[in-house]
């Protein structure tokens, strides 16, 4: 099953250094969570890291889309990419390229994504697969990218384009059927293809035709994902939906609408999975889009240094005491990919 093959693919990059300081990375994790006191002895497993902010499309709920950022937008740099992942890799495992923004609209994305695969990262990104022509698919497989995930939220054109504005299904498909051809012709195993339907109102009736669709492409799996509404108390946008297993959201005995998830103070992510903007900028994690919480910046200091100084202490000290209190934690739930 390619579940499983991707499973190995990505245990072959485990390293007795990387499985050392993950099992460290681990222990502090539960040290931490128990003694209230918040400690780190390794360096992250996991990072994400923003290729860029520019993004062809508007959907409401994106901060790239609504072209509402107030920090700097621009693009990843492939040397400064480089020397970022010349710090890490000994230990890191797992690499997200995608933070905000449309990975593939920076030029050098595929060359960053083959530098770090040969370092024996495994390599994911996120994409609206609008640009994966005919050429950019085989580039793609032959990067070595070991996970691909492509947003498909509606199967007809009507539907798709409530939530993925300005995007077009038709060259979605096309892109996926690219790289299943490619993997196909160059006989390669990865990247692992995805569907991932992020379900909201208006395509909530179209959960099993994407599936269904997913089969005919040739996809690897699907994957739901429930939304992330910022004002759901409102929600202006009619996103959330009527199924209550796909809503991060449900009403009280009041009427008004709350997250299903009570937020328990303490969260893994602080401890193993940072997120470097394309500027340089260390973030807590995905929820900090606007970069808020600014815990250090790599073009003045190494990542390791920062990992351990006063402000990422200061920031898992405020998550273990109240993370009801912290702006970016207020909205996260979760465990939101439902099922596949």
């Amino acid at each position: 099953m390619p579940q499983i093959s991707d499973s190995f693919n990505l245990l072959r990059k485990l390293t007795l250094r990387r499985a050392w300081n993950a099992g460290k990375v681990l222990a502090s994790y539960y040290f931490s969570k128990f003694t209230r006191k918040p400690v780190q002895w390794g360096f992250p497993i996991s990072i994400a890291i923003e290729p860029t902010t520019s993004c062809n499309l508007r959907c409401p709920e994106c901060p790239s889309g609504l072209r509402a950022f107030t920090r700097p937008t621009g693009m990843l740099q492939r040397n400064f990419f480089r020397d970022t992942i010349d710090q890490l890799y000994k230990e890191l495992i797992y690499l997200v390229f995608y933070f905000q923004g449309e990975p593939y609209l920076n030029p050098d994305f595929l060359e960053m994504v083959k530098y770090a695969s040969a370092k024996g990262i495994y390599t994911a990104t996120s994409t609206n697969a609008h640009y994966l022509t005919d050429t950019n698919a085989r580039k793609t497989v032959e990067s070595g990218l070991d996970r691909l995930i492509i947003s498909i939220d509606g199967t007809t054109q009507e539907v798709y384009q409530q939530y993925r504005v300005g995007g077009k299904l038709e060259k979605v498909l096309e892109g996926a059927r690219n790289i299943v051809r490619w993997k196909n012709e160059l006989k390669s195993n990865t990247p692992f293809v995805v569907f991932q339907f992020l379900v909201v109102k208006p395509n909530e009736h179209q959960i099993e035709t994407a599936r269904a669709l997913a089969n005919e492409i040739g996809v690897d799996d699907i994957w739901y994902k429930t939304a992330q509404v910022y004002d759901y108390a409102a929600d202006p946008n009619g996103l959330i939906p009527t199924l209550d297993r796909f809503s991060r959201y449900r009403r009280d005995q009041k009427g008004n609408m709350q997250l299903k998830n009570g937020l328990s103070n303490h969260c893994w992510r602080a401890w193993h999975s940072p997120v470097i903007t394309w500027d340089g900028l260390v973030v807590p994690c995905c929820f900090d889009k606007d970069a808020q919480h600014r815990l250090g910046d790599l073009k003045g200091k190494p990542f390791k240094e920062i990992w351990q100084e006063k402000a990422y202490r200061d920031f898992r000290a405020g998550v273990l005491e109240s993370r009801a209190n912290i702006d970016i934690c207020a909205n996260c739930s979760e465990g939101t990919k439902v099922w596949g």
